[in-house]
């Protein structure tokens, strides 16, 4: 009877994990977009499903093989790497020239063209898939559960109505632009456009500013995105499929920021917050590292990253930064991959990489100087380290504008830097305490959770599994016209009913006016 309970009870125990273990296709962007996905992906073989990662022949950072998952690949052109190297030397020299109009509308443009040819790239890709039948065949026959995707780039959503599989987002934007003006409310007199770098409390100027740039943005997106889209839904799926409504018909939205970050706003039912789900506890650091970073002392050390694309600058900048560094007490660690400048400080490491989860973590880390991408600022939230911004790029301005209003971060215009101007920026970060306190208070804001957000975002992914999507939290206000939408034909239809009842009103009046008049005139006679 023991021997009989206990195997009982284990059966019961390998219930729960083994009961939602499914199969996902996994079709990710590649770049920093892919450090977010690889957390989810590792976390969800953790749990025991299979994973099937869908990448082009020229993925930078998507490996082909990998023990979390096993992955298909398909040729695409080379144009990637070549493209980012030159666009970030290009960028550099125009920040440093200064934010010029026509500068910033000619690279704009150039770097719209070009983002527009991948999406071209992609639409090829996805289109070699649908032609092959023995593909398709056997995507069929994996009987997957769901579509994870990244909507920056529309493949993973193409794909899945191919397939019609539910469909999940690891999402902050889409080909469209911010997340959330694609499927919540988003009223302009107080939520920022991205790009217009304000924040919620605007005024009369400013909301004629968003007002322009979301039109602009609108237009944008019309003229680039939309069309490599459109022609392959009018192809594959014909005439009558909006292929904006497909990416509005996701299941989950599982959304890479929260409110400790963004601006309160409205939100949807399928929305679901995992701001800095990648973020996790310091690990110790290697020992030559730790030691460096114990040699600071009291003073303490300063980290300076400024991503995979941005990591080397112009050679007089990176001898102004350095120049600055050598001027502190701190000791510093810096991610660069550029010559060493001439003016480096015996207080300065630096490195080709860094474990900067862990560094962010170490007690003795008393700024973070950074590009302001959105993996970097939400692991300084989560560890309470405040910022010293270079904007560069991106949603790189928006970011770190959001970081300082809630005065957690001092900003650095890159066309004004020298020596003198970053070391009154460090010094300001580094012996203010507000930034240090306020910057940990939002971290105390983003820990206090009920659920981890990793955890959140695997049961949403096992939630759309164990039911075959979650139709019943998809609004259908997508559905409806512009007029519906906005109940302009209701307004309408009212106003024309109140504008008939006074007409009635109106001649009945006059009508027993008139009889009136007419019975008063006949009794005179």
């Amino acid at each position: 009877m023991h021997h009989s309970g206990l195997l009982t009870l284990l059966c019961l125990l390998s219930i729960p994990y083994g009961a939602y273990c499914g199969n996902i296709l996994v079709f990710p962007v590649d770049g920093s977009h892919w450090i977010n996905m690889e957390v989810l992906i590792a976390e969800l073989h953790s749990k025991g499903h299979n994973i099937t990662v869908l990448r082009g022949s020229n993925s930078l950072h998507i490996k082909e093989e990998s023990p979390y998952y096993t992955s298909i690949t398909f040729e695409m052109s080379n144009f990637t790497d070549h493209f980012f190297s030159n666009f970030a030397v290009r960028l550099l020299q125009i920040q440093k020239e200064g934010r010029y109009f026509w500068n910033e509308i000619m690279l704009g443009e150039e770097v719209l063209q070009k983002i527009s040819e991948y999406h071209e790239e992609i639409c090829n890709m996805t289109g070699l898939m649908f032609e092959n039948e023995a593909l398709m065949n056997s995507f069929q026959d994996a009987k997957y559960d769901l579509v994870l995707t990244d909507p920056a780039f529309g493949g993973g959503v193409l794909l899945a109505h191919r397939l019609s599989l539910p469909l999940v987002f690891n999402v902050r934007w889409t080909i469209h632009g911010e997340g959330h003006f694609d499927i919540a409310p988003s009223p302009l007199s107080y939520i920022p456009v991205p790009g217009a770098q304000l924040t919620d409390k605007m005024t009369f100027i400013q909301r004629i500013k968003n007002v322009l740039t979301y039109a602009v943005t609108l237009y944008q997106q019309s003229k680039y995105f939309g069309q490599p889209y459109k022609a392959f839904c009018q192809k594959y799926f014909g005439p009558d499929l909006d292929y904006f409504s497909l990416f509005q018909d996701a299941d989950i939205w599982l959304m890479r920021n929260d409110f400790t970050f963004e601006f309160p706003r409205p939100t949807m039912p399928n929305v679901v917050y995992m701001g800095g789900f990648q973020c996790k506890p310091s690990k110790p650091l290697p020992s030559d590292l730790e030691e460096f970073v114990q040699s600071s002392g009291e003073h303490g050390v300063i980290v300076m990253s400024l991503g995979t694309i941005f990591g080397q600058l112009l050679s007089d900048v990176a001898e102004e930064i350095a120049a600055a560094f050598a001027q502190l007490p701190q000791k510093v660690i810096w991610r660069y991959t550029g010559p060493q400048p001439a003016t480096l400080g015996n207080n300065t490491l630096l490195v080709k990489w860094m474990p900067q989860n862990d560094l962010l973590g170490h007690p003795k880390t008393k700024v973070f100087v950074a590009h302001g991408g959105t993996n970097g600022v939400q692991e300084a939230i989560y560890h309470g380290v405040p910022l010293l911004g270079l904007p560069l790029a991106f949603d790189q301005p928006d970011n770190l504008s959001r970081m300082w209003k809630k005065g957690t971060a001092v900003i650095v215009d890159f066309s004004k830097l020298d020596r003198t101007v970053f070391l009154q920026a460090l010094k300001e970060v580094l012996y203010n305490p507000s930034y240090r306190e306020n910057m940990q208070r939002l971290s105390r804001l983003h820990r206090d959770q009920p659920m981890k957000p990793l955890d959140q975002a695997v049961f949403w992914i096992e939630y759309v599994m164990r039911h075959g999507g979650a139709p019943h939290l998809r609004t259908q206000s997508f559905r409806m016209s512009w007029m519906a939408y906005h109940s302009v034909d209701v307004i309408f239809t009212l106003l024309g009913a109140v504008f008939i009842i006074f007409l009635l009103t109106f001649f009945l009046l006059r009508f027993l006016c008139c009889r009136l008049m007419f019975q008063k005139k006949i009794k005179r006679e």
